[in-house]
């Protein structure tokens, strides 16, 4: 298939845009590490980049968003997991097959994990800026969830898919929290069938 001139000028607009913004994301990532995120500012960031204000502020919307617009981006990926499962499942069980697609993040560098998750523990409002981020997770995931339900309980009356979605989200951040705390002495995938576990018992 013949790609136009076009597709070809926005893909690699995109692979340019994407590749900025991981390069900002990592020097952003050690700043905050070295430094604490309170302390380091959007012109440090942008110095070490190479980039304006301005421009800094075209990739990312604030200071937080530059090591976790990344996390907003996963939705999606969730979502397409999700539908992918045997509809033979139950929806809690497809849910944590869809969580895979986090256990994949940095599982070959768990060290980097770590070390972002106690980053965020470190500082409360970045760690509030990841639960906004994360309830968009849930929007998405909704009304895939209410498909898979039994009954007919009009959408506007049945609160079960958003019980189900942020139940499952909250126990993916308690095995986090839990990982996190324990200095990854048990992984982060027995941590989390641990605490799905509990609310499938």
């Amino acid at each position: 298939m013949q790609v136009s001139e076009t597709s070809e000028k926005r893909s690699l607009r995109d692979r340019t845009r994407l590749a900025m913004r991981d390069e900002v994301s990592t020097i952003a990532t050690r700043l905050f590490a070295e430094q604490g995120c309170t302390n380091t500012t959007v012109e440090q960031i942008a110095a070490e980049a190479g980039l304006s204000r301005t421009t800094f502020f075209r990739y990312f919307g604030t200071k937080e968003d530059v090591v976790l617009t990344w996390i907003e981006d996963l939705g999606p990926q969730l979502v397409e997991a999700f539908v992918a499962r045997p509809t033979t499942e139950t929806p809690w069980h497809s849910l944590r097959r869809s969580f895979d697609v986090l256990l994949q993040i940095n599982a070959d560098a768990p060290q980097k994990a770590l070390d972002f998750e106690r980053m965020l523990e470190a500082n409360p409002t970045m760690r509030a800026r990841r639960r906004e981020k994360q309830h968009e997770w849930e929007k998405l995931l909704r009304p895939v969830v209410a498909t898979r339900l039994t009954g007919d309980v009009p959408a506007d009356q049945d609160p079960r898919p958003r019980v189900l979605v942020a139940s499952a989200v909250e126990c993916w951040n308690a095995a986090l929290d839990t990982w996190r705390r324990c200095d990854a002495a048990v992984s982060r995938e027995v941590l989390l069938d641990r605490a799905m576990d509990t609310l499938s018992a």
